[in-house]
């Protein structure tokens, strides 16, 4: 994690692996730039995946001593070209050996004025979020992992640098809510498998 982000791990009721996994994917989300698709990652526990792939793993710059107690993202295939990640995650369900999932994915926040002038066609809806003068676009990066922790980085267009980045485990409950749900033992009607690590 770079030493741009506040430290945001020491907070209680975070868990420093997944806080840390997220912010790691929000730095290198954040250096492509904005505009991107959203994007979904496994999160598996280090240690086992050095002792699994220990020639990927040593290729990634990962060994036995900084595998111990943390989380290495992998990314997965990119979503497809109108696929809403919200229903993605309805479909998806993660094999036994990923210890969590997190989800980038970027969104209109309007003021809480406007919440009464929003359409309530979802096209529509859509369009007026894009033309309100007074829109955040904010980029969400939100993780859990199967033992129940969620953390969650927020980062504003208009703030955009990592000291303005926001963190905390309940700041996005109906996304982080959806990621749990993949992770849920008795949901096998998923669609979803690990591939190959990438640094995240």
């Amino acid at each position: 994690m770079s030493e741009s982000h506040r430290d945001v791990t020491g907070d209680l009721d975070v868990d420093p692996a997944l806080a840390a996994a997220v912010l790691e994917i929000e730095e290198h989300v954040a250096g492509e730039g904005w505009d991107g698709p959203a994007r979904l990652y496994a999160l598996v526990d280090t240690a086992a995946f050095v002792a699994a792939e220990p020639t990927l793993a040593s290729l990634m710059g990962l060994d036995e001593s900084s595998a111990a107690g943390s989380l290495t993202p992998v990314e997965q295939d990119q979503l497809a070209s109108g696929d809403r990640l919200e229903e993605v995650l309805q479909t998806t369900a993660w094999p036994a050996e990923v210890a969590g999932c997190a989800a980038v994915v970027e969104r209109l926040v309007l003021p809480p004025g406007a919440d009464a002038e929003i359409p309530e066609d979802p096209a529509a809806a859509e369009e007026f979020a894009r033309e309100h003068p007074d829109r955040q676009e904010v980029r969400i990066v939100a993780g859990v992992t199967r033992g129940g922790s969620t953390y969650t980085a927020l980062r504003l267009r208009a703030h955009d640098d990592a000291q303005s980045v926001v963190g905390g485990a309940d700041l996005v409950p109906q996304l982080t809510q959806l990621l749990a749900a993949t992770l849920a033992d008795d949901d096998v009607s998923g669609q979803s498998n690990p591939s190959g690590p990438e640094e995240p």
